[in-house]
């Protein structure tokens, strides 16, 4: 095999530069299994400069079916490279090794890949042919042996490939058209509200402190009697816990009535939302 057949091949099985194929295929002297490790120690190197800038640009990608769905981001620099086919190509094969893995992310990355390599491996070598800082994000696995997820996409790039993802996991053992079309409807609902928590007692303790500091300095500068003030204060909070807990936000499909109120009216003894999971590039 001639050194331009070999150059071609190491540019085949990396995805490197033609002229970093050329230098590593003379200083490995023509061995191809070390010319691919020379290229893997200065994609190392490339990856690392590349790790100190920002990765606020991405994908979410979901896998997995309505027992058991997964969920994972993806960091890159640009939303450019979020396009491009080898960075998808990556992306959605990592999500089903993260469905596989239940979301831990220590086993995902130590996971072996079709070609063999490991995602971190992978990764590495990614960073390097694409020249962007990439990063695995959020992870998360909702199972569900008692009754269905659905999920959401939204600003969908490719297939199972998006900007926004949510899941739905319903507690019940009805499993009628009725209930999966429910379930997509409050996915759809929770990607548009962006609810806090499934009821108001849930919400983060830090976010209810930091809208009452914002609801208090507020008031502080109103002039109102303290009686009054008071009032006005337990009335906003009331309304933003209302407002963020998912169970008593006005429907999108029908904004005159409450989450809580569709759900009863489905009329379905045993059904109960279990969790969701909503997340946004960006946010």
């Amino acid at each position: 095999m001639s050194d331009i057949e070999k150059v071609k091949k190491l540019r085949e099985a990396t995805g490197a530069g033609f002229k970093d194929c050329n230098l590593a295929i003379k200083e490995s002297n023509g061995d191809l299994d070390k010319a691919i490790e020379i290229l893997r120690v200065k994609g190392i190197s490339k990856a690392s400069k590349k790790m100190s800038r920002d990765a606020k640009e991405g994908v979410v990608v979901i896998s997995g079916n309505e027992n058991k769905t997964s969920v994972i981001e993806v960091n890159c620099e640009t939303d450019f490279v979020a396009k491009n086919n080898d960075f998808i190509s990556f992306v959605k094969e990592l999500s089903e090794l993260n469905n596989d893995n239940n979301s831990i992310l220590e086993d995902l990355k130590s996971a072996k890949m079709k070609n063999g390599q490991t995602v971190d491996e992978n990764l590495v070598a990614l960073i390097a042919k694409i020249g962007e800082k990439i990063t695995i994000g959020k992870t998360k696995t909702i199972i569900n042996s008692d009754g269905l997820n659905n999920h959401y996409l939204h600003t969908v790039v490719k297939d199972n490939v998006a900007k926004l993802a949510v899941m739905v996991s319903l507690d019940t053992k009805d499993n009628s058209d009725t209930v999966k079309t429910f379930s997509k409807q409050l996915s759809m609902h929770i990607a548009a509200s962006n609810p806090l928590a499934l009821e108001s007692s849930s919400i983060d303790q830090s976010i209810i402190d930091k809208e009452q500091e914002l609801v208090t300095e507020e008031l502080k500068n109103s002039g109102k009697p303290e009686d009054i003030a008071k009032k006005i204060s337990l009335g906003k909070m009331n309304k933003f816990k209302e407002e963020n807990a998912l169970l008593t936000q006005a429907w999108v499909m029908e904004p005159k009535k409450k989450v809580k109120d569709v759900l009863k009216e489905l009329s379905i003894a045993d059904l109960k939302i279990k969790e969701f999971y909503r997340i946004k590039i960006g946010e």
